[in-house]
């Protein structure tokens, strides 16, 4: 049974985490590509999320999705589908694959900013925002989900870094590869686990106090 929330100095602490494995960055269609391509198509359930490069005024024009993060257990894959120019048509085929489940978290978001570049039918995709409840979990954020369903304490801190920059940093690296893998990683731990679902007042903004000891409201993806 998980808990229904989890405070900002609970997490703190718990121990970091971070993607384990091994992270690719991929701007253009060459062997890395389709090795990459190859590699997703062996998966049957992959971790999925999207980045944009931030805009920090009303004035500044809204720059659309920058990275595509796709992860397995043990490989991450970033693709920086702006310098590729267009989303490859073998990735269009993973997103419209049925037989690959992609999940992350806010996925809509993520899908209708991907249409922007090419359109294409989304498939079997999960949010975990969306299935949850269903274990009695209430907080909503991927670094409290991941908190409360596995344990660990993910970093946030390159979240509104620059994603168009010429080349990702090391640490932007780091943290596209765990915000899609530990979507996965969460996924796999719900699967295993007894559905516990919240009851119609524990969903409320603002529960009595007799039904849930939780003062957060209800929170947007934030990442």
């Amino acid at each position: 049974m998980y808990r229904i929330s989890i405070s900002p100095e609970e997490i703190e602490q718990l121990s970091p985490a971070a993607f384990p494995g091994r992270i690719e960055v991929i701007d253009s269609i060459g062997l890395d590509f389709f090795r990459a391509v190859r590699y997703l198509r062996r998966q049957s359930v992959i971790g999925f999320d999207t980045e944009s490069r931030p805009c920090f005024s009303p004035n500044q024009p809204h720059y659309g999705v920058s990275l595509l993060q796709l992860s397995g257990k043990e490989r991450a894959f970033l693709f920086r589908i702006k310098m590729m120019g267009d989303i490859p048509k073998a990735l269009r085929k993973i997103l419209s694959d049925e037989k690959i489940l992609k999940v992350g978290a806010a996925v809509n978001d993520d899908v209708r900013g991907l249409e922007k570049h090419h359109d294409f039918t989304p498939k079997s995709f999960v949010d975990l925002q969306k299935i949850v409840w269903e274990y009695g979990i209430k907080d909503k954020s991927v670094k409290k989900m991941a908190a409360i369903i596995l344990g660990i304490r993910i970093s946030k801190t390159q979240q509104l870094s620059n994603w168009e920059a010429e080349k990702l940093s090391e640490a932007q690296q780091s943290y596209a590869a765990t915000d899609a893998w530990v979507c996965r990683e969460m996924y796999l731990k719900l699967l295993s686990s007894d559905k516990n679902p919240l009851t119609p007042e524990q969903m409320l903004p603002n529960p009595p106090k007799n039904v849930t000891d939780d003062k957060d409201n209800p929170e947007k993806r934030q990442g």
